[in-house]
């Protein structure tokens, strides 16, 4: 009998999980197909030369200091094992979506959640959601660098301010449209830095490399962002960035770019400071729109944090 497999979307093992509300789980890798190793295979393979050329120095630092294979879907064990005594950051295995305060939260304690399918073999080149080669070959190698995991580390704790922050409000439909407008303004950061970020190769560059993980983990976009003539690239701009809607079924047509890692987490300091000096309460509307489970999720840390005080 053939292994079902743990192809992103076609995962009993994944449908079971989420049916008894488990989000994090074990990482079951008997279950990965050959199918879904040659996946992995073809995803890695064809991506390192483009890696070599256009990613962060730091990022094929990391690559190597995980000794990721390139024949074989990682096992998040032996990731660790490498990953936490450089950052102290883990991968933990989810069994899909994470809320967007959990996801934050689980930044704030050095975990990442981290999706345990991969792709489907037949369509390499596009997935609307985050599978294993996006999460650990995109993010992960990243996280071996201790300034970018502090950066990590201050998104969440920029949620949690943002939490303190609407606990203090009384009106319930002011506190609702607070955390709406800092879901957008977290998310749309996110996704211009850790998603889609550019930065300089080194202080006083005009060279440009690639550190986000949507880029490196996509063999297409990770060239295109660089050289296209079709993508508007910005130096960082907070009030520009928060503001910016952005699309996720095609290639970017607008980046930012960073100095630096020390740049970058400066500037989530300051998210931090506009946050609690209310001037995201009111962000441009648009994509992302806020979802039940985010603003959910969001809410019942108000509640918490409420409580304690």
């Amino acid at each position: 009998m053939t292994a079902p497999g743990l192809t992103t979307n076609q995962a009993p093992f994944i449908e079971e999980a989420r049916t008894h509300g488990e989000v994090y789980i074990r990482q079951p890798y008997e279950l990965y197909s050959e199918s879904n190793q040659d996946t992995w295979r073809r995803l890695y393979a064809r991506i390192l030369p483009r890696w070599k050329k256009y990613a962060h120095p730091k990022f094929m630092q990391g690559v190597n200091n995980l000794a990721l294979d390139p024949h074989n879907v990682p096992k998040l064990d032996d990731v660790n094992k490498f990953l936490a005594p450089l950052s102290g950051f883990t991968a933990k295995a989810v069994s899909g979506y994470v809320p967007a305060y959990i996801f934050f939260d689980c930044l704030r304690t050095r975990a990442f959640p981290t999706t345990i399918t991969i792709r489907d073999g037949k369509k390499i080149d596009y997935l609307p959601e985050p599978d294993i080669f996006h999460d650990v070959a995109g993010h992960v190698p990243m996280h071996t660098d201790k300034v970018f995991a502090d950066v990590l580390v201050r998104f969440g704790e920029v949620a949690k301010a943002a939490a303190e922050r609407a606990a203090a409000m009384t009106d319930e439909r002011e506190k609702v449209r607070h955390i709406e407008s800092v879901i957008k303004a977290m998310a749309r950061f996110f996704w211009f830095t850790v998603e889609f970020g550019l930065m300089k190769r080194g202080p006083g560059s005009s060279d440009l490399c690639v550190y986000g993980s949507g880029l490196l983990s996509s063999y297409g976009e990770i060239e295109h962002c660089l050289t296209s003539s079709d993508v508007q690239r910005y130096p960082f701009q907070l009030e520009w960035v928060i503001n910016q809607y952005f699309e996720i079924d095609h290639y970017q047509p607008l980046l930012f770019i960073v100095d630096g890692f020390e740049h970058l987490y400066d500037e989530v300091h300051r998210l931090e400071e506009w946050i609690r000096d209310g001037k995201c309460d009111n962000v441009s509307p648009g994509e992302p729109l806020v979802n039940e489970a985010d603003l959910k999720s969001f809410l019942n840390a108000t509640k918490a944090t409420a409580a304690v005080h």
